[in-house]
């Protein structure tokens, strides 16, 4: 990923610093998008099964395996199958200097039941069976695994192929005579009378004499034979991390030293080792000795991918807080805090609710921090708590309509976000089954609007020709870009608000993204 300027916003200064060439470069070439592929797509005026929609999606590292977890409780695993290393074809391209357009092509691997309802006779309370986050884990033996949560429990599954053997029955023809025609028969009986604990009186090391055999043997008897059939993928339940949240559990996420992950509620942060299910270390504890003087929350939480110690969770009041788990074993002090000051003046009703973070995500080197709120996407750089280096306008059309939003509940939906793997562009959802994808580099005007079907280009709209500045200071070099309506009018009139697209994936190392709209799984390409 390519640093962003932090200093001096004149030109002299961003020409003269080392990454202007590149991001100039990159600023030049939009990326294309292009449909792949569609899963589970509907047809027209057929309707969606609850159970069906899409609730969570996650690539693992390698970008070879995709999962999707839905409101039914189970995870549908993708792999992909298209060929990676087809060194002649490459070189021969390269040769002529035509670009390589080869994307990334899946295909159906199998599903499984993750989580069922439940009931909580305690609390009396319904635990529904929707999967909110699915987190790849390292595979190993030619295995992969998988953390699944749904609002309680969370569990650990084994996924691995398993070859089918059969045994071939001994074929043996009891209707067939021997000796004097009649049908032979084994049999141990004896008659002499039983004694205890199931002794004989006399001892015979010879066949009981009704066991007969014929002079020939049986021709029509032969060994078992073991066959191998048909490869099957079996998913095994390794581990189940229960009664450790009092509250909804919103996130989890594993650690890089590949040992422990953590769940995140409303209130608090546990830490797990993956072996050890009978226990968790609460790092995180947010809940006030009194609950009416509670006043934020935790939204998500997420670790470092690089460094095993640091982790990053958001609040409700839209910050974002960086602790240290070498500083203490209860990490209720940050070490760092990012938020966004609002201007004086601009406080209103809904402040406080568009400013809630809905998804938190580390950028592949751990430099940077995407977050999402319900108004706006923001990057944020680790070295520097002063505020955000770019804010991309997602919903600010949407402005004028907040109380409609608040009646129907639209402004509580939770958007996720990501992140490209070189750090390059960002992506997030909006209503009307769009997306949109921001160009992340200094400068950059790039602001593409997708739609989730076969024709994502359909709905595009034209970009601002530059970015606009918006009230963050010089030094943050806050970029506010994206702010034009989504082909809309000023109230948004022709948005429908019960399709939207909340969950998306980026690519680890490719130009792909896999996002959900309602049942069908869309992917795409540049």
């Amino acid at each position: 990923m390519n640093p962003r300027d932090s200093g001096d916003d004149s030109p002299g200064a961003t020409a003269g610093s080392s990454s202007a060439a590149p991001a100039q470069q990159h600023q030049q070439q939009s990326l294309e998008w292009r449909f792949a592929q569609v899963f589970g797509e509907r047809a027209a005026g057929e309707d969606v099964q609850e159970v069906d929609i899409i609730s969570a999606i996650e690539f693992d590292k390698s970008g070879d395996h995709l999962a999707t977890g839905d409101r039914g409780g189970r995870v549908v695993l993708f792999e992909r199958t298209d060929a990676r290393d087809e060194h002649a074809n490459r070189r021969e391209l390269e040769r002529q200097d035509v670009p390589i357009t080869r994307h990334p092509e899946f295909r159906y691997k199998t599903e499984f039941q993750s989580h069922e309802p439940e009931f909580d006779y305690l609390k009396s309370l319904e635990i529904e069976e929707k999967i909110n986050k699915i987190k790849w884990c390292q595979t190993a033996n030619n295995a992969l695994f998988l953390l699944s949560t749904n609002d309680k429990t969370i569990k650990y599954w084994k996924v691995q192929e398993k070859k089918v053997k059969q045994v071939s029955v001994m074929a043996l023809d009891t209707s067939r005579t021997v000796g004097d025609g009649t049908t032979s028969r084994a049999s141990t009986s004896t008659s002499e009378p039983p004694l205890p604990n199931g002794g004989c009186s006399k001892k015979s090391d010879s066949l009981n004499s009704d066991l007969a055999f014929p002079p020939g043997g049986y021709p029509s008897l032969r060994l078992p034979v073991v066959t191998n059939q048909d490869v099957n993928l079996v998913a095994r339940c390794r581990r189940v991390y229960a009664h450790a949240h009092d509250y909804h559990i919103n996130s989890i996420s594993n650690n890089s030293d590949g040992e422990t992950f953590i769940s995140a509620d409303d209130l608090r942060i546990n830490l797990w080792n993956l072996e050890i299910n009978s226990q968790s270390f609460n790092i995180v504890d947010v809940k006030p000795t009194n609950m009416e003087d509670l006043t934020e929350v935790i939204t998500c939480a997420e670790f470092h991918p690089t460094h095993c110690n640091t982790l990053a969770y958001s609040s409700s009041k839209g910050s974002i807080r960086l602790i240290d788990l070498r500083q203490s074993a209860l990490c209720d002090n940050h070490s760092k805090i990012f938020e966004e000051h609002e201007a004086p003046g601009a406080r209103s009703f809904f402040t406080e609710i568009i400013a809630s973070i809905s998804d938190v995500k580390f950028s592949r080197d751990g430099r940077y921090l995407l977050s999402r709120d319900y108004m706006t996407l923001k990057l944020w750089d680790l070295n520097m708590d002063s505020g955000p280096v770019s804010t991309f306008q997602v919903h600010e059309h949407l402005r004028p309509r907040l109380c409609d939003l608040y009646e129907n509940d639209s402004i509580f939906d939770k958007f996720e976000c990501c992140l490209s793997g070189d750090g390059l562009h960002v992506a997030t959802g909006s209503y009307g089954n769009l997306f949109r994808v921001f160009g992340s580099t200094p400068g950059s005007t790039e602001v593409t609007t997708l739609e989730a079907s076969r024709n994502p280009m359909r709905r595009q709209i034209a970009n601002p020709t530059r970015p606009t500045r918006g009230t963050l200071t010089s030094m943050t070099r806050g970029v506010r870009r994206g702010g034009e309506n989504l082909g809309v009018d000023a109230n948004g009139n022709s948005l429908d608000f019960s399709t939207k697209l909340l969950h998306l994936a980026w690519h680890p190392t490719e130009n792909s993204i896999a996002c959900a709209a309602a049942n069908s799984l869309y992917m795409y390409y540049a």
